[in-house]
C-alpha cells in the first residue's frame, strides 16, 4: 500500500531523471561500440535495451497516471515493439498496487461531498482492483444494490501533457521509436499524431462522466445481445473523478482452467468475444478499445462481462468501411483493393512508392489465416504473432510506402488485444462466417 501518486512536480523530475538515464545509457554504448567487434557491440546493445526497459516500466508503475496507462497499451501491442520493451512493460499489466485508503476516502468526500461511510451502506476498505489511474472499491447502496465505485487518483488528470511529453522524448532518446519501426526513423508530424490521439483517449478515460455516457452507450447498442453484460450507471453516487457501477460478476481470464470451462464453453465464449467486437466496430462504430484482460469476465453459460469504458473509439463510418474492404479484398486476393482499403485507411502513404501484389500476399497469408482456414480457426495453436516479427526485416526497404495513421491506433490495439484474449481463453471458432455479415453493414452504411 502507498500513500498517493506522486506530485505533479516530483512526476516531471521522475520522468525527466529516467531519460536522462536512458539517453546516457545509450550513448555511452554507442561511443563502446565503435571500438568493439560487431558480435560483442550486439551484445552490448541487447544488454542496454533490457536494461533501459526496466528502468522504463519501473518509472511508469511508481507514477502511474498517464505513463502508466500509456505503457499498458504499448505491451499489448508487444509484436511491434522491441522484444527488450515489450517484456518489461508486460508488468504493467498486472494489477498496479493499491493507495492508502485515505487517499481514496478524501477523494470521494471532496468530488461527492461525504465520506464513503455516509455515502453508503457499506464500503470495502480493501480494494477490489487497483490500475493506472485509479482503484475499485465494492460496496452496497442504501437501497442494497451491489456496487463497484472506481474512484480516479488525486492528480493524474492534471499532468497528463507533461507526462506524454517526457515519455515520447525518453523513447526517441532510447531508440525505441526507431527499433519498433524497422530502423527507420519515424517523420516527427507521424509521431505527434500518433500521441496527439493517444492523448484525446487518455483526456477521455480521465473524465468519469465521460466513462459514464459511455457505459450508457455500450448498453444500448448490446441491448439485443443477450450474451454481452454491460453494468449499470448509478448516477446518483458517481461525479468527474468517481464512476459507480452495478457489480457484474464473472471468471477471470486466469480462472477459466481452475474452474473447469470445457472446450465446447471455451469456444462458446470465444464467439461471444469475436462477434460483439465485430458489432462494435462495423456495424455501430463504437469500439470498446482497453482490451486488457482485466476488463473482461465470462459465465459458465458463455457469457462476456465488459467492465472499464474509459478508453472508447467512436469509429468514422469511412474508416469502418475501410476496414471492411482491405479484409475483404485480402481474402479475395484483390491487391488493388487491399491497396485502396490500406489508403482509406491512411495507412498507405499516397506520396510512397508502389508496393508489389507479392509483398500483399505475403502479409495476407500471415494475417487474413483466421479467415482462410476451412476447419474452425484454434487460437491457442496460432503462430500468427511470431510470424509477424518474422516478416518484419524484409519489410524494411518498403517502410517509404507506409506511414503510421493515427484513426487505426486503437482500433489495432482492440484486434490485436482480442487476438490474445481469444488465445488465452483457448477459443476456437469459424471466424470467417462471423465477421461476413458485419463487412457487409460497414460496407452498406458507407455507401448509403
Amino acid at each position: 500500500m502507498n500513500e498517493g501518486p506522486v506530485t505533479k512536480g516530483r512526476r516531471f523530475f521522475k520522468l525527466a531523471g529516467m531519460t536522462a538515464q536512458v539517453a546516457g545509457s545509450y550513448a555511452k554504448t554507442r561511443i563502446k561500440g565503435l571500438f568493439q567487434s560487431e558480435e560483442d557491440a550486439e551484445r552490448e546493445r541487447n544488454a542496454a535495451h533490457e536494461l533501459n526497459g526496466g528502468r522504463i516500466a519501473r518509472t511508469l508503475g511508481e507514477l502511474k497516471g498517464a505513463v502508466m496507462k500509456v505503457g499498458q497499451m504499448a505491451s499489448i501491442a508487444s509484436d511491434l515493439l522491441p522484444k527488450e520493451l515489450s517484456e518489461a512493460l508486460r508488468s504493467l499489466q498486472r494489477q498496479a498496487p493499491p493507495v492508502d485508503f485515505a487517499v481514496i476516502a478524501r477523494q470521494l468526500e471532496a468530488e461527492l461531498g461525504a465520506p464513503p461511510e455516509v455515502l453508503f451502506k457499506r464500503f470495502e476498505v480493501e480494494p477490489f482492483a487497483a490500475a493506472s489511474i485509479g482503484q475499485v472499491h465494492r460496496a452496497t447502496t442504501d437501497d442494497g444494490r451491489e456496487v463497484v465505485v472506481k474512484v480516479q487518483y488525486p492528480g493524474v488528470d492534471g499532468a497528463v501533457d507533461s507526462d506524454l511529453a517526457q515519455l515520447k522524448f525518453a523513447l526517441k532518446a532510447g531508440g525505441f521509436v526507431k527499433r519498433a519501426t524497422g530502423l527507420v526513423d519515424v517523420k516527427q508530424q507521424s509521431l505527434d499524431e500518433v500521441f496527439a490521439e493517444i492523448r484525446a483517449r487518455l483526456v477521455e478515460e480521465l473524465d468519469y462522466c465521460n466513462e459514464a455516457d459511455n457505459v450508457r452507450r455500450f448498453r444500448e447498442i448490446h441491448r439485443g445481445d443477450d450474451h454481452v453484460i454491460v453494468p449499470e450507471v448509478v448516477g446518483e453516487r458517481s461525479s468527474q473523478r468517481v464512476l459507480t457501477l452495478t457489480y457484474e460478476p464473472g471468471d477471470r481470464i486466469d480462472e477459466l482452467d481452475a474452474r473447469g470451462y470445457s472446450q465446447q464453453l471455451r469456444d462458446r465464449i470465444g464467439d461471444n468475444l469475436f462477434r460483439a467486437l465485430s458489432a462494435q466496430l462495423f456495424q455501430h462504430r463504437l469500439l470498446h478499445a482497453d482490451p486488457n484482460p482485466g476488463n473482461l469476465a465470462f459465465r459458465p453459460n458463455g457469457d462476456v462481462v465488459l467492465y472499464d469504458f474509459g478508453c472508447v473509439k467512436q469509429v468514422p463510418p469511412e474508416i469502418a468501411a475501410a476496414y471492411a474492404k482491405t479484409i475483404r479484398c485480402g481474402i479475395a486476393e484483390d491487391w488493388g483493393g487491399v491497396d485502396e482499403g490500406l489508403r482509406g485507411l491512411g495507412v498507405r502513404n499516397p506520396d510512397g512508392p508502389p508496393v508489389e501484389p507479392a509483398f500483399y500476399k505475403q502479409w495476407r497469408d500471415v494475417l487474413a489465416l483466421p479467415f482462410l482456414t476451412g476447419e474452425p480457426f484454434d487460437y491457442a495453436s496460432a503462430t500468427l504473432h511470431d510470424d509477424v516479427i518474422r516478416l518484419l526485416p524484409a519489410a524494411i526497404k518498403r517502410l517509404a510506402s507506409f506511414q503510421p495513421s493515427q484513426q487505426i491506433i486503437f482500433i489495432d490495439r482492440a484486434i490485436a488485444g482480442h487476438f490474445g484474449n481469444l488465445r488465452r481463453v483457448r477459443a476456437r471458432g469459424r471466424v470467417l462466417d462471423m465477421v461476413q455479415p458485419f463487412l457487409d453493414i460497414a460496407l452498406a452504411n458507407a455507401s448509403g
